[in-house]
């Protein structure tokens, strides 16, 4: 069995400013199991940075906002998994 303290989980360096820090993440249940997302107001604002990015082009501050989320996207992503396998084995 695999224990939660022996998983690698990615590291953070930093979270985007524009992040709010109440309400960024939500949690729902999926056949009893707890997901983890971006929240509707960070999910918009990255729609919002890819917008831009296809029009008119980011400017650095918002590409490296847009990094930060990703690594927040691939954080969750590896959570998710962690939590559904834990769970899976028990």
């Amino acid at each position: 069995m695999t224990r939660a303290g022996t998983c690698a989980f990615p590291h953070l360096e930093q979270l985007p400013e524009s992040m709010p820090r109440d309400g960024a993440i939500s949690i729902t249940l999926e056949e009893g199991v707890p997901v983890f997302r971006a929240s509707t107001a960070v999910l918009a604002r990255i729609e919002a940075l890819l917008r831009k990015q296809r029009t008119t082009g980011l400017a650095a501050k918002e590409e490296e906002e847009l990094d930060r989320y990703e690594e927040i996207d691939d954080y969750l992503s590896h959570l998710n998994r962690v939590v559904r396998n834990l769970l899976q084995t028990n």
